[in-house]
């Protein structure tokens, strides 16, 4: 953490790389990017914003996964960036997910409940599995964090799907997916919001954050 460095050798100095973490995360990466595919094809099939959301979170958390393997081993002063970066690029999601959700309401959409059922259990399955793989890992620097915080939602998005799945199923309209939408477009942005504040606290000079380099 930046609150451990007292100088700023601290923050130039390369952590040792973790061997485990490095192989969990190259899995994540290729189990967010699968399903990214899968649910932005099966998304615009079904006609679903909630899967379609759900496709943005597997690719902002393939991005994530990617640029925390290309970071990782590095000074905690570019771990604090890349995490900066991620928490950024959630918000934006977190708000084209927000727009999506506002025009299928307008428009009054009403999605395939089966694909949705059907990629939703999927999705949900990869989503818990690789959560699971990272909690032994969810603390640490805001980098470790943004993983953690992607895959957490993500899984809690899954459950909101499949529930999405069924009010559509059960009441014939397109308010069920339009509602787990918004709610999915608020963990995105509140997630940004908790992620690109712990990597401003550890890239501030200073005791309490990273020591300007």
């Amino acid at each position: 953490m930046g609150s451990s460095c007292c100088a700023s050798s601290c923050s130039s100095s390369k952590p040792p790389v973790d061997r485990t973490y490095r192989r969990i995360l190259w899995i994540a990466l290729a189990v967010n990017a699968t399903m990214f595919l899968v649910e932005l094809v099966a998304g615009a099939a079904a006609g679903s914003v909630s899967l379609q959301a759900d496709a943005m979170d597997f690719l902002a958390d393939s991005a994530n996964y990617l640029i925390s393997l290309l970071v990782l081993g590095m000074a905690l002063t570019w771990r604090a960036r890349a995490a900066l970066l991620k928490g950024l690029s959630l918000g934006v999601i977190g708000l084209w997910v927000a727009g999506q959700t506002l025009w299928n309401a307008i428009h009054q959409t009403v999605p395939e409940a089966h694909v949705m059922g059907v990629v939703g259990t999927l999705a949900l399955l990869a989503n818990v599995g690789v959560a699971v793989l990272l909690y032994a890992h969810r603390h640490g620097d805001s980098n470790r964090q943004s993983v953690w915080i992607c895959s957490r939602n993500d899984a809690i998005a899954n459950l909101a799907v499949l529930a999405a799945a069924a009010g559509v199923f059960g009441t014939g309209t397109g308010w069920p997916d339009v509602v787990v939408a918004a709610v999915m477009a608020g963990l995105s942005v509140s997630g940004a919001a908790q992620i690109v504040r712990q990597a401003l606290a550890e890239l501030r000079p200073g005791p309490a954050g990273v020591a300007a380099e």
